[in-house]
């Protein structure tokens, strides 16, 4: 078994044409210029593309492997370079039992599998062309699909307090709207960690998952998971969510919750903390605040601390964007130095980093490495910031 980075959730900006996909997302998040970044500066060596559903995107990959600059694999996932890129869907669920919106990752092992889920959901959204469009029909007929096409069911950000599963407070239980015998991973979101979520004892039976969520080239592999696999393929990953033979996953790479952008409750208002959880903010006496993953997870918590399952361990990862003293011209040096991200941030020794950055900066990216950063809280739509540890 050898270890391999994966990032498995990644918009596409725009089509090869110019096309919009992921409307808030940068206009030079296409198809090539991911993988490009995430083989070639980040370091990734499994990514997921979540809008592999729009025909444009669908054709783009047919018309590449036509071309030869990638090829699809024999045990699913298509092979650009150092990385293989595995065909994914976000989609937005809102049927009669939700009560609220709710994101789904999906996943599917080859481009036919994809095309075939693309028509079935072209006739359940307003527009295939776009990303997490909502789809018009019940959860349980989408896992029921993804099934029948051998695909992957992963919701999305869980608790992340607008379009998860917990997050929008309507809903105490995944059971209230999945079948939990077809969900094979759920992803936690930036602002809550495997020691924050595993207080929720229905989800002992599910493998944890760590992903960007990227919206630019930038944010690619600023949470991640290391797997233990016989090669990077789609199968493999598949093997290792179920935790069959040695494939398993064997660590997750995230933000301290703490720089989460919804860690805490803020105002919705004025941006005041809200620890207390008053009625109304003490600082401009509005009462509308948007709730923390924190305080979502205190309500649904039914376990004081441990877990149910045995979990990898979870390494706060502070992305170097997040460290003080590195900006775009700083990144571009180190990476010329010393190649990718994954490579700076597990690797470069002291020495080496020294003779390119000062010692300051150096020792911050050291100090990440460790688990010695500290961090400051965000909440309300705002990251939290790196401090001394």
């Amino acid at each position: 078994m050898n270890d391999y980075y994966a990032d498995l959730h990644i918009h596409i900006g725009r089509t090869s044409s110019g096309k919009p996909v992921k409307i808030t997302a940068s206009k030079q998040l296409t198809l090539e210029n991911i993988l490009i970044e995430a083989s070639g500066h980040k370091g990734m060596d499994i990514i997921g593309v979540i809008d592999c559903h729009v025909p444009e995107v669908l054709l783009t990959l047919e018309n590449g492997i036509g071309e030869g600059k990638w090829r699809e694999l024999q045990h699913g996932g298509i092979r650009f370079e150092k990385t293989t890129l595995l065909l994914g869907c976000e989609i937005e669920v809102y049927d009669s039992l939700c009560k609220g919106p709710l994101h789904a990752l999906v996943f599917m092992p080859t481009i036919e599998r994809m095309k075939d889920f693309s028509y079935w959901l072209s006739s359940r959204v307003k527009n295939l062309t776009l990303s997490t469009q909502r789809m018009y029909g019940e959860a349980k007929t989408l896992q029921k699909k993804v099934r029948e096409l051998n695909g992957l069911f992963i919701p999305a950000h869980i608790f992340t307090p607008h379009k998860s599963l917990y997050g929008s407070g309507v809903r105490a239980s995944l059971e209230e709207v999945l079948d939990p015998e077809w969900i094979d991973a759920v992803e936690l979101g930036l602002s809550s960690d495997t020691e924050m979520a595993s207080k929720v004892t229905e989800l002992d039976k599910y493998p944890f998952l760590t992903n960007s969520d990227a919206h630019s080239t930038a944010k690619i592999g600023r949470e991640y998971q290391k797997l233990k696999l016989a090669e990077p393929s789609f199968e493999e990953v598949r093997m290792a969510l179920k935790g069959e033979g040695d494939r398993r996953i064997a660590s997750n790479h995230g933000l301290n919750p703490l720089l989460g952008k919804y860690y805490r409750t803020v105002c919705e208002t004025c941006g005041a903390a809200n620890e207390e959880q008053e009625q109304s903010c003490k600082n401009c006496g509005s009462s509308r605040f948007t709730k923390g993953v924190s305080t979502r997870l205190a309500e649904l918590a039914d376990r004081r601390a441990g877990s149910g399952r045995e979990r990898p361990p979870y390494v706060h990862q502070v992305p170097l964007q997040f460290i003080p003293g590195i900006g775009p011209k700083t990144l571009e040096k180190l990476k010329t130095a010393f190649g990718t991200e994954m490579m700076i941030l597990h690797e470069v020794s002291k020495e080496r980093l020294e003779n390119v950055l000062p010692a300051k900066t150096a020792a911050y990216i050291l100090a990440a490495r460790e688990g010695r950063l500290g961090a400051e809280p965000g909440g309300g739509g705002i990251y939290g910031r790196v401090s001394k540890a």
